[in-house]
């Protein structure tokens, strides 16, 4: 049987997940989800970019379902699980007594039901249970708080598993649409899971993995895991090598993980030894893997095949018998790429992204979807024809052309001209694709007989507005200079897709102007969002030291009131320490010259703006009466004699009290009354 025959593959976006027992393979950054149904591969979930969920029939390439969520344009798909056979949902069994045709019929209606359920996780923390047979939405769950990341279906009680960025795991009851457990499963986010094939142990993984007990909700096993977070996880293998052993259901199996931005997958085999936490082997890849796809080995002899979709939209095969310990990475034996022929106008060949692969029931075969998330291109593939390299040569160019069928209606489509740039704003999880008409095309629009249609510079002018200002050299098209609404909204509702494409603008004056009109409260979530970011690819790294850079110089005064500063961007400074290492001190000088440098000249701008024309526009001075004036003139001069009269009188006192000491100092004081009369 292929691999996990009771589960789906998952692929692409935020998070791509399977039924349990088998592979779910995604990242962390924008792609498509999307996931095989367990019923031979026939049919094939995958959610656009435009929010909308598509149900493609894989042998004929035809459209099935097509199901528009309420909440699309808030709530975008995170990832997606068809039910295995015989889960049901979770609904009970029929019941054996009444009739037999009775009988009959109900279990017809409940293998119906079984084979065509579909949980959808959401970016909100909701998941959705829809059945591609009623084309309805059955149910909704709720109970997590933030994104999901992984939905697994448990392949003998229909019971449904979750983990989400909140840190909890979830066990559903899906007949009930309540909680049946809820625990949590790490210090940070869980962002994969995968059921045991006895399904009696649950694998989750964050960063570390780990394998629970899910009777007791207990941790079994620790597992060093990945330097990211863990995207793909799944077993490979039913029974363990050595089969002459007891087999207590988990012991001496094997499991696969991957995680976002690493190239290597690791395999982990599940030992006696507690101490055992590393990988026994590993793949290595040329880009990241979001789609990974298996067949289980059920014997020892019986090797693995692997198929992995990396980002760089190339495919990679391995074929492993799985023998114990292996030092050295394993490369593919095969490798899978997709071009354009090149020939007519564009005569360059251009690489066509494959999307997700599955292995067909033969094992033999391969079903390939490649091109676009809108209008995929399912194709079948056979295996012994492929050599170590092939490139395979695909006309999709009809085919990526959305084809719809209009219908004649009132409702008219508006034209968009090729020329005009919509500016459209951020919509967590998606963002909506636009057709835009060739510029060649003249609208006819009706209108009155006699009527005649003004231009729009006759408009323009009409309402007094200069046309030659509105025009500019570039075309005259609307730019924005700054992204603070988005990069606001992609912290609130942490998502990802929005947050990559606000944080890998490049314009300098574009992120200064962003970071300078976000609110202050952002700037701390901002800054935790960027020291994750600086831990992941080198280039990456780069581009984010330029936001960290504007942001400690715009935000220096406000960081600095904050009396928790040090514990929170504990580990930002460490990371910056570790990084400078080799240049510290000349790295210290710079930062602290260039805070001050910033500083300074953003005070100087401040008081340059602040300064005010203190020039009156206008002086206004009364008139007087004549009366008036002889009156002040009059006060004026007797103010003048009363000052000379004062100064005079000074003077005079003044005099007198130098003519005193001068004759106590020669000895010629004023004789007394008494003794001038003697004298006589």
């Amino acid at each position: 049987m292929a691999a996990a025959g009771a589960g789906g593959r998952a692929c692409g976006g935020e998070r791509e997940t399977a039924a349990s027992g088998t592979p779910a393979s995604g990242t962390f950054v924008a792609g498509t989800p999307c996931a095989f149904s367990p019923s031979e591969r026939r049919l094939l979930a995958l959610s656009g970019l435009d929010g909308r969920l598509r149900v493609w029939e894989t042998p004929s390439s035809r459209l099935q379902h097509e199901y528009v969520p309420s909440a699309h344009l808030s709530a975008a798909c995170t990832c997606l699980a068809w039910a295995p056979p015989g889960a049901g949902g979770g609904r009970t069994a029929p019941s054996k007594e009444g009739p037999q045709r009775k009988k009959r019929k109900s279990e017809a209606v409940e293998a119906g039901e079984q084979l065509d359920l579909l949980a959808i996780g959401t970016a909100v923390g909701s998941i959705l249970l829809y059945s591609t047979i009623k084309g309805e939405l059955q149910s909704k769950l709720n109970g997590h708080d933030n994104k999901i990341n992984c939905v697994r279906w448990h392949q003998d009680n229909g019971c449904l598993y979750s983990c989400s960025d909140d840190k909890n795991i979830v066990e559903w009851n899906t007949q009930t649409c309540k909680v049946k457990c809820k625990w949590k499963g790490d210090n940070s986010s869980v962002s994969s899971l995968c059921i045991s094939p006895d399904g009696k142990m649950l694998l989750s993984a964050g960063r570390s993995i780990k394998l629970w007990d899910l009777e007791t909700k207990e941790v079994y096993r620790h597992f060093t895991g990945h330097a990211t977070a863990v995207s793909t996880l799944t077993f490979i293998t039913v029974r363990p090598p050595n089969e002459n052993q007891p087999f207590d259901g988990i012991t001496g199996l094997y499991f696969l993980s991957g995680a976002v931005h690493d190239r290597l997958l690791n395999v982990w085999q599940v030992r006696s030894d507690r101490k055992e936490k590393n990988a026994v082997m590993s793949f290595t890849v040329t880009d990241e893997p979001i789609h990974v796809d298996l067949t289980i080995s059920e014997s020892k002899e019986e090797p693995v095949k692997l198929a992995v979709v990396c980002r760089d939209g190339q495919l990679h095969l391995f074929e492993q018998v799985l023998n114990g310990y292996c030092k050295k990475p394993l490369t593919s034996s095969r490798t899978i790429q997709i071009a354009t022929p090149g020939e007519g106008i564009d005569s360059t060949p251009k690489p066509v992204p494959i999307l997700a692969a599955a292995f067909c029931s033969d094992k033999q075969s391969l079903i390939l979807v490649y091109g676009n998330s809108l209008q995929p291109v399912i194709e079948r593939v056979t295996l012994n024809t492929l050599e170590s390299h092939t490139c395979l040569v695909r006309d999709v160019q009809k085919t990526l052309a959305l084809k719809t069928e209009m219908a004649i209606t009132k409702v008219k489509t508006p034209i968009v001209n090729s020329e005009a740039k919509m500016l459209i704003p951020g919509i967590p999880g998606h963002s909506a694709a636009i057709r835009s008409s060739s510029c060649g095309k003249k609208v006819e629009n009706k209108r009155k007989p006699g009527g005649k249609e003004e231009s729009i510079e006759d408009r323009l002018g009409a309402m007094d507005i200069d046309v030659m200002k509105i025009k500019s050299s570039s075309g005259g098209l609307p730019q924005t200079d700054n992204f603070a609404v988005l990069l606001l909204q992609g912290l609130e509702s942490n998502d990802l897709e929005i947050l990559n494409k606000v944080l890998q603008i490049k314009k300098e004056v574009a992120i200064k102007k962003t970071v300078a009109r976000i609110p202050v409260h952002a700037v701390i979530p901002l800054l935790h969002e960027l020291t994750k970011r600086l831990q992941g690819h080198p280039y990456c790294a780069s581009q984010m030291v330029r936001w960290l850079k504007s942001v400690l110089t715009t935000h220096a005064s406000y960081l600095s009131t904050l009396p928790n500063l040090v514990p929170q961007l504990g580990m930002l400074y460490q990371l910056m320490e570790s990084r400078v290492k080799t240049l510290q001190k000349l790295s210290r000088l710079h930062g602290k010259l260039y805070l001050l440098i910033t500083q300074v000249a953003a005070l100087e701008q401040a008081q340059d703006k602040t300064d005010v024309n203190q020039t009156a526009k206008l002086v206004y001075e009364e008139e007087s009466s004549e009366e008036g004036s002889d009156d002040e003139m009059a006060a004026e001069k007797d103010s003048d004699e009363d000052w000379d009269e004062d100064d005079e009188g000074e003077e005079q006192s003044d005099n007198e009290q130098e003519m005193a000491v001068e004759k106590e100092i020669n000895g010629e004081s004023d004789l007394d009354p008494e003794n001038e009369s003697e004298e006589e």
